[in-house]
């Protein structure tokens, strides 16, 4: 009994808590429930607001990747477009050469047709332009030339750089020789009657070593005249490869070389 007595004694000694601390732990407790909810709240709504941002730049860049694939489509799509329909008549050398560089680059191995309509122009520019297609058929490219109603001088020269020339059936070359204009004292235009003779060796060269018809030959019918061939005659002496229009396929003649 006295061991008992003891033990309710023992406990009785604890103080007792008051309302007022019981509330105030309470109060504490929810206080900080209620920082850690806001803390996480944030926490998640920063978190949203990240993946969101995310979300976005994600599909802006898909978006942006889908425009320029778009795009990169639509210029290939134009270059074949532009390959076949044949629709780049060049007056300019530089602008001739520039489209032939993009088609290189962006059609490997393609086939070109260059068409010509021309009275033709400088022997300068169109012998840099001969050497810049021959050039183009070296990388790998085939080459067809063609003469649409006439290709005259330096377009029949540059003619000659088709790996398949062909021409219209009513169509027409013109060969001369080179011609040229000079001014200045007795010694400078020799020099220049000198260099423009170089030249015109030159082209004899391309055209004998393109057909049938011997230097002198055509040295012969060009000379202080405009020769000009008729389809029929610049297949027979092998100007060209082809003549379109022909019933079935056309065929050089294989007659005695001129």
């Amino acid at each position: 009994m006295a061991k008992q007595g003891s033990g309710n004694e023992s406990m009785s000694n604890n103080p007792p808590v008051s309302r007022a601390e019981s509330t105030a732990r309470i109060r504490k407790l929810l206080a900080e429930a209620e920082s850690i909810s806001a803390r996480t709240s944030a926490e998640i709504r920063r978190s949203e607001a990240e993946a969101r941002k995310f979300l976005a730049e994600a599909e802006q860049a898909e978006t942006e990747a889908a425009s320029a694939k778009l795009l990169l489509e639509k210029e290939r799509r134009s270059e074949r477009e532009s390959l076949a329909s044949n629709k780049y008549y060049h007056q300019s050398v530089k602008a001739c050469m520039s489209q032939f560089n993009i088609w290189d680059r962006t059609e490997p191995d393609c086939e070109v047709t260059l068409i010509f309509n021309s009275p033709g122009g400088s022997v300068i520019d169109g012998m840099a332009l001969y050497d810049f297609l021959m050039e183009f058929r070296g990388r790998g490219h085939k080459l067809t030339t063609r003469a649409i109603g006439y290709a005259a001088s330096m377009a029949g020269i540059l003619l000659q750089a088709g790996e398949d020339r062909q021409m219209g059936r009513e169509s027409y070359i013109l060969i001369h020789e080179v011609s040229f204009g000079a001014q200045g004292k007795i010694g400078e235009v020799e020099d220049e009657v000198k260099f423009v003779k170089m030249i015109q060796n030159r082209v004899l060269d391309i055209f004998a070593s393109r057909s049938k018809a011997k230097r002198s030959y055509i040295a012969q019918h060009w000379k202080r005249t405009d020769w000009w061939l008729s389809s029929d005659l610049a297949l027979d002496l092998g100007i060209v490869d082809t003549v379109l229009g022909l019933p079935g396929p056309s065929t050089p003649h294989k007659g005695k070389a001129k």
